[in-house]
């Protein structure tokens, strides 16, 4: 073990970056706790309120956290006790900052919406990213690479620009995720790139628009895939980061209407 950890995480300076992952990943745990706490009334937190009453969502200090951790690292040698102490404050602010993610997005109070997923969404999306990272994957392929093909700039140029175009593809086929992984793991882009589009998407607005037979099978190849995954994913989404409320006009359409009261007063008659 401590030769594996000498040689995979020491040697090649990445214990900054485990160090900023495990405290984001931590600080949006904890932070996820603590809300639904105060959601639900319990314990001992409450919101925090400045002068006048305003609310100071927690990601304010996440920013001052990601500033403070972000200038801390690029200050430094990456060497040394105080890089990982801003290795540290950088990761709990982007965990901070990725929780109110979709409240930067919309502007607005999200958190507990429908719309409010897309914060779990997010911060998943980063960890798997940044833990491939960690593991020895590098954006744009440039691990496929062997140490003569490195030394030849042009090589790198063209790899990098060949993945990215392909995961650019994947990406105006409607299938983000796909594309976003893929720039760490240029096969993943490959299969996105490939495959129908999304129905929606730039990629069959532009392509599919004489074509009824493509435009058709990604209609229903988008619908199997969503009743398929939309369900697990909702479920995996409720789980780490809670339920969100429902809409208002759904709540007063689920709840039960209420009998006339005998005694309240009686109704105007009808006028003919």
């Amino acid at each position: 073990m401590g030769h594996w950890w000498e040689r995979n995480i020491i040697e090649p300076g990445k214990l900054p970056l485990l160090l900023a992952l495990t405290a984001f990943v931590l600080t949006f745990v904890i932070t996820r706790v603590i809300t639904r706490l105060i959601r639900a009334g319990r314990g001992p937190f409450r919101n925090i309120s400045g002068s006048g009453g305003v609310h100071i969502h927690h990601v304010v200090p996440g920013v001052v956290l990601t500033v403070i951790g972000g200038f801390g690292s690029v200050a430094g040698d990456g060497h040394g006790f105080g890089a990982l102490i801003s290795a540290v404050l950088f990761g709990m602010g982007v965990g901070l900052v990725l929780d109110e993610f979709a409240l930067i997005l919309h502007l607005d109070d999200v958190y507990w919406s429908e719309a409010g997923r897309q914060s779990v969404e997010v911060v998943v999306l980063t960890a798997a990213l940044v833990g491939l990272m960690l593991v020895g994957f590098l954006p744009f392929g440039v691990n496929d690479l062997d140490d003569e093909e490195l030394q030849d700039r042009g090589a790198v140029m063209i790899s990098m620009g060949a993945n990215f175009l392909i995961a650019l593809i994947a990406l105006a086929k409607g299938k983000a995720r796909t594309a976003i992984f893929g720039v760490v793991i240029p096969f993943i882009a490959v299969i996105g790139a490939i495959r129908l589009a999304r129905p929606t998407s730039a990629w069959a607005r532009r392509f599919y628009r004489r074509r009824p037979r493509a435009r058709a099978r990604s209609w229903k190849r988008a619908y199997r895939h969503d009743r398929r995954w939309t369900g697990p994913s909702r479920r995996l989404q409720d789980w780490i980061g809670g339920t969100p409320d429902m809409a208002p006009e759904l709540e007063s359409a689920a709840r039960p209407s209420l009998p006339a009261d005998p005694s309240g007063p009686a109704e105007p008659p009808e006028r003919r």
